[in-house]
């Protein structure tokens, strides 16, 4: 019994001390900062602010590329003075993430009208003259920012959107408030509690083998194609979705699907992508396009898909006027399916 003790012991011992690793520190840090009114504000005080205005992020051109700049609380109590507002609209903000320093990142929209104080929102271009930056469109800017500053904002935009339209409780119709971290919303009467939420979307990419289907919406950009794509309906699992979409867009039968990843996409209003990779049946490839859904769809050649991948300022006008043939940006899980194509070979084993 004093053996089994003395084991028990040195292993609570080992547990207890252990060192946690980066991931697992930033990760409780942001729990506490999402579940402790206190200690968020408190991180606001050391932490770093990306501004919106009507859900567009504040950037700075760089070159080819756009830039996120970030902001102090000192920074952002000033902006707001100026401009006739007092700090308590920095209640807005809402927290998207930290650095491995456990310096806290939030996000605020100057142009939405403000729940936690009588002041109105800012206007657009006093503030972009004031803080030498433009207020751009997510879907554009997407193009040319980096990996880490396009999923930050992309996080950012889907919860202040979602806060924005989730100010009164579905059930009383009272309003609701956020906390600190903007983690969630709570009904004033009823005490229910709202979380963000995303809608469930499968994007796939079908191969016959050695070509792959891509197909463009009216939308997109010039030149641009990409993975079909489709929300599930309620009572689907995913595997009734991928052949569902396939058939409606496409008018295509799907074979087999082999799963991917998945990825945040902040459009149209907060989706999970799920990516797969789709094969469709022998001698059936005769593409029926749905004009409803799509614009148009083709089979691409291996070559020709490889070629688009590498291709430098995809989405410039070509000197005849024409836009090259191009995929969507890397930061899109859709890009990574492609990518995946090209590079290896995909087994797939999960019959539909």
């Amino acid at each position: 019994m004093s053996l089994y003790c003395g084991i028990a012991c040195r292993r609570k011992s080992f547990w207890c001390y252990r060192q946690l690793s980066t991931y697992v520190t930033k990760t409780r840090y942001l729990f506490e900062l999402k579940e402790d009114d206190d200690a968020c504000k408190k991180a606001q005080q050391t932490g770093a602010f990306y501004l919106f205005h009507n859900l567009a992020p504040l950037l700075q051109k760089s070159g080819h590329q756009y830039l996120a700049p970030q902001h102090s609380l000192l920074e952002l109590e000033r902006l707001l003075g100026k401009f006739g507002q007092d700090s308590q609209r920095i209640e807005d903000s809402v927290l998207i993430g930290c650095s491995e320093q456990q310096e806290a990142w939030f996000a605020l929209d100057l142009g939405l009208n403000s729940s936690s104080s009588i002041n109105a929102s800012l206007q657009k271009p006093e503030v972009e003259k004031e803080l030498t930056g433009s207020f751009t469109e997510l879907r554009k800017a997407l193009y040319q920012l980096n990996v880490k500053d396009a999923s930050l904002l992309s996080t950012a935009q889907a919860l202040l959107r979602w806060h924005d339209t989730h100010q009164f409780c579905s059930r009383s119709g009272q309003p609701t408030k956020k906390n600190m971290a903007g983690s969630k919303r709570v009904c004033s009467s009823n005490q229910i509690i709202y979380y963000p939420q995303m809608a469930p979307v499968v994007i796939t990419l079908v191969s016959d083998g050695t070509r792959c289907l891509l197909a463009r919406q009216s939308f997109f950009p010039k030149g641009m194609y990409s993975a079909l794509a489709g929300f599930c309906d309620i009572g689907e699992s995913l595997e009734e979705t991928v052949r569902r979409e396939v058939a409606e867009e496409v008018g295509l039968e799907v074979e087999r699907l082999h799963y991917s990843a998945s990825q945040h996409w902040p459009f149209p209003n907060s989706s999970l992508m799920i990516a797969c990779h789709a094969t469709v049946k022998p001698g059936q490839t005769e593409i029926r396009l749905n004009l409803r859904e799509l614009e148009a769809a083709a089979w691409f050649r291996h070559d020709e898909v490889a070629i688009a991948l590498r291709r430098n300022n995809p989405y410039t006008q070509q000197q005849n006027g024409a836009f090259p043939f191009c995929l969507p940006p890397k930061f899109a899980i859709a890009h990574q399916l492609i990518k995946e194509w090209v590079e290896k070979p995909i087994r797939f084993t999960l019959p539909v």
